[in-house]
Protein backbone atom coordinates (compact mmCIF):
# COMPACT_ATOMS: atom_id res chain seq x y z
CA UNK A 1 0.00 0.00 0.00
CA UNK A 2 1.26 2.90 -0.96
CA UNK A 3 1.95 5.72 1.96
CA UNK A 4 -0.63 8.35 2.47
CA UNK A 5 0.82 11.13 1.84
CA UNK A 6 1.66 10.16 -1.92
CA UNK A 7 -2.11 9.41 -2.68
CA UNK A 8 -3.28 12.11 -0.49
CA UNK A 9 -6.88 13.80 -1.87
CA UNK A 10 -8.64 16.94 -1.33
CA UNK A 11 -11.92 17.43 0.04
CA UNK A 12 -13.47 17.65 -2.85
CA UNK A 13 -11.97 14.74 -4.22
CA UNK A 14 -15.00 12.11 -6.29
CA UNK A 15 -13.61 9.14 -7.94
CA UNK A 16 -16.53 9.27 -10.56
CA UNK A 17 -15.58 12.51 -11.02
CA UNK A 18 -11.91 11.45 -12.23
CA UNK A 19 -13.41 9.15 -14.93
CA UNK A 20 -15.89 11.77 -15.82
CA UNK A 21 -12.57 14.27 -16.49
CA UNK A 22 -10.98 11.19 -17.95
CA UNK A 23 -13.78 10.34 -20.44
CA UNK A 24 -13.96 14.26 -20.99
CA UNK A 25 -10.52 14.47 -21.83
CA UNK A 26 -10.41 11.44 -24.25
CA UNK A 27 -13.17 13.34 -25.93
CA UNK A 28 -11.18 16.34 -26.55
CA UNK A 29 -8.41 14.54 -27.66
CA UNK A 30 -10.02 12.79 -30.39
CA UNK A 31 -11.66 16.27 -31.12
CA UNK A 32 -8.08 17.58 -31.53
CA UNK A 33 -6.99 14.56 -33.92
CA UNK A 34 -9.79 15.28 -35.97
CA UNK A 35 -8.23 18.82 -37.23
CA UNK A 36 -4.75 17.36 -38.20
CA UNK A 37 -3.78 16.90 -41.45
CA UNK A 38 -0.49 17.21 -43.68
CA UNK A 39 0.98 20.02 -43.45
CA UNK A 40 0.11 21.59 -40.65
CA UNK A 41 2.86 22.36 -37.34
CA UNK A 42 2.78 21.84 -33.87
CA UNK A 43 1.96 24.92 -33.01
CA UNK A 44 -0.59 25.49 -35.63
CA UNK A 45 -2.06 22.18 -34.21
CA UNK A 46 -2.00 23.76 -31.01
CA UNK A 47 -3.81 26.76 -32.07
CA UNK A 48 -6.70 24.99 -33.26
CA UNK A 49 -6.18 22.65 -29.93
CA UNK A 50 -7.40 25.46 -28.39
CA UNK A 51 -10.53 26.10 -30.19
CA UNK A 52 -11.23 22.35 -29.30
CA UNK A 53 -11.13 23.34 -25.52
CA UNK A 54 -13.61 25.84 -26.09
CA UNK A 55 -16.42 24.15 -28.32
CA UNK A 56 -15.79 21.35 -24.99
CA UNK A 57 -15.79 23.23 -22.35
CA UNK A 58 -12.56 22.67 -21.07
CA UNK A 59 -12.81 24.10 -17.17
CA UNK A 60 -8.65 24.83 -17.70
CA UNK A 61 -5.15 23.45 -18.16
CA UNK A 62 -3.26 21.64 -15.78
CA UNK A 63 -0.87 21.17 -17.86
CA UNK A 64 0.51 23.05 -21.50
CA UNK A 65 -0.72 20.78 -23.97
CA UNK A 66 1.78 18.75 -26.11
CA UNK A 67 1.75 17.97 -30.11
CA UNK A 68 4.82 16.18 -31.45
CA UNK A 69 5.23 15.41 -34.75
CA UNK A 70 7.46 13.28 -36.74
CA UNK A 71 11.33 13.11 -35.53
CA UNK A 72 9.64 15.29 -32.13
CA UNK A 73 7.89 12.45 -31.48
CA UNK A 74 11.19 10.83 -29.27
CA UNK A 75 11.41 14.03 -27.18
CA UNK A 76 10.37 13.93 -23.74
CA UNK A 77 8.31 16.18 -21.75
CA UNK A 78 10.53 18.96 -20.96
CA UNK A 79 12.50 18.62 -24.07
CA UNK A 80 11.90 21.07 -26.87
CA UNK A 81 10.35 20.52 -30.25
CA UNK A 82 12.81 21.48 -32.72
CA UNK A 83 11.36 24.10 -35.04
CA UNK A 84 9.78 23.95 -38.17
CA UNK A 85 8.75 20.22 -38.02
CA UNK A 86 5.10 19.62 -40.02
CA UNK A 87 3.11 16.74 -40.38
CA UNK A 88 3.90 14.53 -43.49
CA UNK A 89 1.76 12.97 -46.03
CA UNK A 90 3.07 9.94 -44.30
CA UNK A 91 4.11 10.59 -40.88
CA UNK A 92 3.15 10.26 -37.15
CA UNK A 93 2.03 12.48 -34.30
CA UNK A 94 0.99 12.26 -30.48
CA UNK A 95 -1.51 14.63 -28.14
CA UNK A 96 -0.54 15.06 -25.02
CA UNK A 97 -3.16 16.75 -22.78
CA UNK A 98 -3.88 17.48 -18.95
CA UNK A 99 -7.34 19.14 -18.47
CA UNK A 100 -9.50 20.01 -15.85
CA UNK A 101 -13.09 19.22 -15.44
CA UNK A 102 -14.97 19.35 -12.67
CA UNK A 103 -12.34 20.39 -10.16
CA UNK A 104 -10.84 17.06 -11.32
CA UNK A 105 -7.62 15.89 -13.85
CA UNK A 106 -7.86 13.91 -16.60
CA UNK A 107 -4.82 13.40 -18.41
CA UNK A 108 -4.57 11.06 -21.73
CA UNK A 109 -2.41 10.65 -24.27
CA UNK A 110 -2.28 8.59 -27.99
CA UNK A 111 0.15 8.31 -31.29
CA UNK A 112 -1.77 8.41 -34.72
CA UNK A 113 -0.78 7.93 -38.30
CA UNK A 114 -1.61 9.79 -41.26
CA UNK A 115 -1.26 8.25 -44.80
CA UNK A 116 0.89 5.18 -44.95
CA UNK A 117 3.31 4.41 -42.55
CA UNK A 118 3.78 0.69 -41.21
CA UNK A 119 6.60 1.10 -39.27
CA UNK A 120 5.26 4.31 -37.44
CA UNK A 121 1.48 2.49 -37.27
CA UNK A 122 3.25 -0.57 -35.67
CA UNK A 123 5.13 1.86 -32.91
CA UNK A 124 1.99 3.73 -32.51
CA UNK A 125 -0.08 0.45 -32.09
CA UNK A 126 3.22 -1.51 -29.88
CA UNK A 127 2.89 1.44 -27.42
CA UNK A 128 -1.11 0.92 -26.72
CA UNK A 129 -0.45 -3.04 -26.34
CA UNK A 130 2.38 -1.85 -24.14
CA UNK A 131 0.38 0.07 -22.03
CA UNK A 132 -2.15 -2.67 -21.83
CA UNK A 133 -0.16 -5.73 -20.82
CA UNK A 134 1.92 -2.93 -17.74
CA UNK A 135 -2.00 -2.12 -16.43
CA UNK A 136 -3.09 -6.04 -16.40
CA UNK A 137 -0.02 -6.90 -14.52
CA UNK A 138 -0.77 -3.96 -11.97
CA UNK A 139 -4.67 -5.41 -12.00
CA UNK A 140 -3.43 -9.19 -11.84
CA UNK A 141 -0.16 -8.87 -9.68
CA UNK A 142 -0.37 -5.71 -7.82
CA UNK A 143 2.93 -4.43 -8.70
CA UNK A 144 4.51 -2.00 -7.61
CA UNK A 145 4.95 1.53 -9.41
CA UNK A 146 8.82 0.74 -9.87
CA UNK A 147 8.36 -2.99 -10.77
CA UNK A 148 5.89 -1.74 -13.14
CA UNK A 149 8.51 0.20 -15.11
CA UNK A 150 10.64 -2.60 -14.75
CA UNK A 151 8.16 -4.71 -16.37
CA UNK A 152 7.67 -2.24 -19.08
CA UNK A 153 11.66 -2.09 -20.15
CA UNK A 154 11.29 -5.61 -20.20
CA UNK A 155 9.00 -5.85 -22.58
CA UNK A 156 9.78 -2.79 -24.98
CA UNK A 157 12.56 -4.70 -25.34
CA UNK A 158 11.45 -7.97 -25.87
CA UNK A 159 8.78 -6.25 -28.45
CA UNK A 160 11.55 -4.62 -30.48
CA UNK A 161 11.90 -1.27 -29.24
CA UNK A 162 13.42 1.14 -26.91
CA UNK A 163 11.17 2.66 -23.74
CA UNK A 164 12.53 5.67 -22.55
CA UNK A 165 13.22 5.61 -18.75
CA UNK A 166 12.63 8.86 -18.03
CA UNK A 167 8.66 8.61 -18.59
CA UNK A 168 7.79 7.62 -15.02
CA UNK A 169 3.99 8.41 -14.99
CA UNK A 170 2.52 10.70 -12.00
CA UNK A 171 -0.45 11.60 -9.68
CA UNK A 172 -3.68 13.15 -10.70
CA UNK A 173 -6.74 13.98 -8.53
CA UNK A 174 -9.06 17.06 -7.66
CA UNK A 175 -7.20 19.92 -9.14
CA UNK A 176 -4.28 20.93 -8.32
CA UNK A 177 -2.86 17.87 -7.23
CA UNK A 178 0.64 19.08 -7.39
CA UNK A 179 -0.20 19.98 -3.57
CA UNK A 180 -0.14 16.80 -2.21
CA UNK A 181 3.40 15.93 -3.83
CA UNK A 182 2.46 12.81 -4.97
CA UNK A 183 5.65 12.23 -7.12
CA UNK A 184 6.24 9.48 -9.97
CA UNK A 185 4.74 6.44 -10.10
CA UNK A 186 8.38 4.70 -11.28
CA UNK A 187 9.58 5.49 -7.64
CA UNK A 188 6.67 4.37 -5.83
CA UNK A 189 7.92 1.50 -3.81
CA UNK A 190 4.00 0.08 -3.21
CA UNK A 191 0.95 -0.64 -5.68
CA UNK A 192 -0.67 2.07 -6.75
CA UNK A 193 -4.23 2.91 -5.61
CA UNK A 194 -6.89 2.73 -8.65
CA UNK A 195 -8.02 6.24 -9.57
CA UNK A 196 -5.02 7.93 -8.67
CA UNK A 197 -2.52 7.35 -11.14
CA UNK A 198 -1.43 7.84 -15.03
CA UNK A 199 0.95 5.44 -16.68
CA UNK A 200 2.67 6.65 -19.01
CA UNK A 201 4.20 4.69 -21.61
CA UNK A 202 6.78 6.12 -24.55
CA UNK A 203 9.10 3.80 -26.54
CA UNK A 204 10.79 4.64 -29.63
CA UNK A 205 12.27 2.67 -32.60
CA UNK A 206 15.96 1.31 -31.69
CA UNK A 207 17.38 3.21 -34.83
CA UNK A 208 15.25 5.11 -36.30
CA UNK A 209 13.93 8.89 -35.84
CA UNK A 210 10.34 8.38 -34.62
CA UNK A 211 8.15 6.92 -31.52
CA UNK A 212 5.28 6.43 -29.52
CA UNK A 213 3.50 7.66 -26.79
CA UNK A 214 0.87 6.30 -24.67
CA UNK A 215 -0.84 7.76 -21.59
CA UNK A 216 -4.01 7.23 -19.55
CA UNK A 217 -5.58 6.85 -15.58
CA UNK A 218 -5.00 3.20 -14.12
CA UNK A 219 -8.27 1.89 -12.54
CA UNK A 220 -9.66 -1.30 -11.75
Amino acid sequence: MAPPFREAVGPRFDPALMQRAREKTWAVLHGIRARMRPGISEDEAKIEAAEVFRELGVERLWHPAIIRIGANTVKTYRQRSDPGVRLGENDSYFIDLGLVFDGHEGDVGDTFVVGHAPQRQACAEAARALFGEVAAAWRSRGLSGQALYAFAGERAAAMGWRLNHAIKGHRVGDFPHSIHKGGDLGELEASPSSGLWILEIQIAHPTEPFGAFHEDLLST
